[in-house]
């Protein structure tokens, strides 16, 4: 061995900290839509999901708050270690961690809308692809039964909150969360969402979420992209 042999640099407090989060216990992350610290861009224009969703609405919940919720992390986490971490890396950081609810509540909102996005297109719902729809029919019998279970959990979630397609121990689920929370924390898989927050819907529909959540299934929900998440 070379008696000039170079020791490696002591290790920063970035990254033991990613270090940390890292060996933390897995969560299921869908890379294709892990979204960055940046805003994504909407898959499709202003106008694209009129009626069921107006362009008015829209500019205000992706310009207003979405972005709202960026602008919030990015002010939260100036000069720190995160500051430029990803928002799943900041999900598992601080999901469950009383001192860094502000930092979860800003992550994950900003990953849920980004998620919401994609998980409406226009000319949506209908007849998912054939292997999601076997999948369907397998865990919960027909497309009418998934169907009226994310209406039910959409419309029994009290207060702010979303209704998920979820993947979780090989089977297809429908579950609710509240506020912020997402099943990217519970190490869940997503694979579709249905905003159920008052801003999503209350320019167009008022207090008829009914209407809203209806609406949305039956002409926004993007299969194709539960395909693409259930992998």
């Amino acid at each position: 061995m070379s008696d000039h042999a170079i020791c490696p640099p002591a290790p920063s407090r970035r990254s033991l900290l990613v270090g940390a989060a890292l060996a933390a216990p897995l969560l299921w992350i869908p890379r294709a839509h892990a979204a960055p610290r940046a805003p994504i861009a909407l898959p499709y224009d202003d106008h694209a999901l009129e009626p069921v969703i107006s362009a008015n609405t829209l500019g205000f919940h992706y310009g207003k708050h979405y972005k709202g919720y960026l602008d919030t992390l990015a002010k939260l986490t100036a000069g720190g270690d995160l500051a430029e971490a990803p928002l799943d890396q900041i999900i598992a950081l601080s999901s469950g961690a009383p001192d860094k609810t502000a930092l979860f509540n800003n992550a994950a909102q900003a990953w849920n809308h980004a998620f919401y996005w994609n998980s409406l297109k226009p000319g949506g719902g209908g007849t998912p692809p054939a292997a999601l729809a076997q999948r369907i029919e397998a865990d919960f019998g027909s497309l009418d039964a998934v169907k009226k279970d994310l209406s039910a959990a959409a419309l029994s979630q009290f207060g702010s909150g979303w209704a998920w397609l979820i993947e979780d121990a090989g089977k297809l689920k429908v579950v609710k969360t509240g506020n912020a929370d997402t099943p990217l924390a519970a190490g869940k898989k997503p694979l579709l969402t249905i905003d159920v927050w008052e801003h999503a819907y209350y320019l167009d529909y008022q207090n008829r979420r009914a209407d809203y959540v209806a609406a949305v299934i039956d002409k926004l929900l993007n299969w194709e992209f539960a395909l693409t998440n259930l992998g």
